[in-house]
């Protein structure tokens, strides 16, 4: 922010945090780092601030403003600046902090929650995508992803918000690990290999190896929806599938991966090998017909996979 008024130099315990800040979460391991630095060299940023009533509020800064108190600082510097309603405050705040990437995705989605219901009733109607993105600072896309964080079940908000009080280095669970464990789990419902009353115990599960670094790629969910195709595709059986997931609930170290392996790890190779060839002998066919060969090193391709081709197919 750009400044509009001189550095004054304030007690800390006369300012307040903001409480529209998106920013929830303080973590213990950064303010640390934070306050080494202050300790050594002073607040270098001065804070934002606007008064209201006998004390101020700050607009940019809380992390320097906590550790300003924790090292009992008599006097921090801050801009004043006037002070605003509501909904430009919430606006400023998305506004100061879209550069950062240290927001954490859950809090920034229950923010601009609270936007959009403030920009309702300025607007007397819901605003549209474009208006929320704007009024936010954030792009359009960013708005729909928040929003897809918002629908998730409260249990499951609840349990990454406490995950978030945990250092960085002890979090194992994000956002995009239980948004593609629901999208992975709903592909299994929604062909009928599970049923709703036994969705709720898979996600479950899933979240718990997450949480213990059981499973350690955020796209390991995907591969449900790989076995559901497979299913679905008449390849593997319902009940070899639902026999897997059985060892996923009960075996500690059993993976996602593992029910893949033992289901439809080999129909879903020779299916996207058999979609891949149908591609390749596609774009060959147009070949034929155009006469599009022009260089040596396409012609040496081709030559190279005849060999190959002849290769596997002693093998069927």
């Amino acid at each position: 922010m750009v400044a509009t008024a001189p550095v004054e130099l304030l007690e800390p315990d006369k300012i307040r945090p903001n409480p529209d800040n998106p920013r929830l979460i303080f973590r213990s391991d950064e303010l640390e780092a934070l306050e080494k630095s202050i300790s050594q060299q002073g607040i270098l940023v001065p804070l934002t601030i606007f008064q209201d009533g006998k004390f101020y509020t700050l607009l940019d800064g809380e992390r320097r403003w906590r550790c300003a108190r924790k090292l009992g600082l008599h006097r921090v510097p801050a801009i004043i600046q006037e002070k605003p309603d509501r909904i430009t405050n919430i606006m400023m705040m998305f506004a100061i902090h879209n550069a950062r990437n240290d927001w954490d995705p859950l809090p920034t989605a229950l923010k601009l929650e609270e936007l959009e219901k403030e920009l309702s009733k300025q607007l007397d109607r819901s605003p549209t995508e474009a208006e929320l993105a704007a009024a936010a600072s954030l792009s359009r896309g960013e708005v729909r992803r928040y929003r897809k964080i918002l629908r998730l079940p409260d249990d499951l908000k609840s349990q990454l918000l406490e995950e978030l009080n945990k250092p960085r280095v002890e979090q194992h669970l994000t956002v995009d690990h239980v948004i593609e464990t629901i999208s992975g789990v709903n592909q299994l419902v929604n062909r009928g290999i599970i049923r709703e009353r036994s969705k709720e115990r898979l996600i479950n599960s899933t979240i718990e190896k997450f949480k213990a670094s059981k499973l350690r790629s955020t796209t390991e969910p995907r591969l449900f929806a790989r076995i559901a195709r497979s299913y679905e595709r008449g390849e593997i059986k319902k009940e070899v599938i639902l026999e897997e997931i059985q060892k996923f609930h009960s075996r500690k170290d059993y993976t996602i991966e593992n029910i893949f392996e033992n289901t439809s790890m080999v129909f879903d190779f020779e299916y996207s090998t058999e979609q891949l060839l149908y591609r390749t002998i596609h774009r060959l066919e147009e070949i034929l017909e155009t006469n599009a060969i022009r260089s040596d090193s396409l012609a040496e391709s081709i030559g190279q996979m005849e060999k190959i081709l002849r290769r596997v197919k002693r093998l069927l």
